[in-house]
């Protein structure tokens, strides 16, 4: 069912930051682990390198510099912020590594949680967090996209290991009662085709005492079916963005920016192409750092925005999609900082 953002309020785009890994590896480098060079890689996904968070580096200090640039934009006081999300499908603490953010940033008036949905993890937080602000409950939250697959790659198996990087991206919002950026929405989601793209727990067992095992804690690398996922989102990506387009009443060419998950330059062509927008209007920095999960979105975002391409006022369609299965669309104006 396709929901709206019908509220009291409306929410309003003010900040975006990003943050990224010093360590870049090209494909050339990897072609000297696995069998691959670079132009089978660029010819098939459109990466060129990724950036992998080395030893003085971690997830969190990559968050909480995307967020604080998100803020810092937006000009706020840290203790206004009401809300923290972080999208992530590898926290550096299982039982959560939003609050350290939180505590990173001297948001001290802030709740913070984790959510998990992979690749569409940031769109589901963006859209989790307007409910509190459109509901009238809070008044600013950031949003953070942050994932490092590189902890969880095999990188023997080139099938999966040209595709990830690590990065983090982050948006602050506010309601407004003047404006409404986020237009709509749609997110859904099939656990029956999970088994095509995912990060598994060992089936590994332990005695306890006699008579008891116990499973040990540890997860397997990620599995992907490459074809049946591209097969997925070059299908359900354009049904739900048409579906969002038709109900708001909105033609593709009113469309600003085309700005999808960042997995593989022939879906972002493919749905482009679907829509009939032309390319300098499809957002892409898939070729510096491939796929980084829950940060893609966020992080195009912030790169666009920052080199003045995205100007308030713009209508942004977008759409994330990726392991569970789960993928959605979101229609949206920039705004800026006021």
């Amino acid at each position: 069912m396709i929901r709206n953002s019908q509220w009291d309020l409306g929410i309003s785009f003010v900040g975006c930051g990003s943050a990224m890994p010093h360590k870049v590896i090209t494909n050339d480098q990897l072609g000297q682990r696995v069998d691959t060079n670079d132009e089978w890689i660029k010819s098939r996904t459109g990466i060129g390198e990724r950036r992998v968070i080395g030893e003085n580096e971690s997830l969190i200090e990559l968050a909480t510099e995307a967020a604080f640039d998100a803020i810092k934009m937006a000009d706020w006081d840290v203790k206004t912020i009401d809300l923290i999300i972080l999208a992530t499908s590898t926290p550096e603490d299982l039982f959560g590594s939003a609050p350290k953010i939180q505590s990173n940033l001297g948001a001290s008036n802030a709740v913070a949680f984790d959510l998990t949905a992979a690749c569409s993890g940031f769109l589901f937080a963006l859209v989790t967090a307007s409910q509190y602000l459109g509901s009238g409950a809070m008044k600013r939250a950031v949003v953070i996209g942050a994932d490092q697959l590189s902890k969880w790659v095999d990188w023997d198996d080139r099938k999966t290991c040209v595709l990830f990087g690590d990065g983090a991206g982050a948006v602050a919002i506010e309601s407004s009662e003047n404006e409404s950026g986020l237009v709509g929405y749609d997110l859904k989601s099939d656990g029956s085709k999970g088994g095509c793209l995912n990060l598994s727990q060992s089936n590994i067992f332990l005695d306890l005492v006699q008579g008891v095992t116990h499973q040990k804690g540890e997860y397997l690398p990620i599995q992907m079916e490459g074809k049946e996922v591209y097969k997925f989102a070059v299908k359900e990506v354009p049904i739900i963005l048409g579906e969002l387009l038709d109900k708001y009443q909105i033609n593709s060419e009113c469309i600003d920016w085309l700005l999808l998950h960042q997995a593989n330059q022939r879906i972002l062509d493919a749905v482009a192409s679907r829509f009939s927008i032309p390319s300098e209007k499809v957002l892409s920095n898939l070729r510096h750092y491939g796929n980084t999960s829950a940060a893609t979105i966020p992080l195009m975002l912030d790169e666009a925005v920052r080199d003045q391409r995205i100007k308030s006022g713009d209508l942004i369609a977008c759409s994330g999609f990726g392991a569970g299965l789960s993928w959605g669309a979101a229609l949206f104006y920039w705004h800026g900082p006021h």
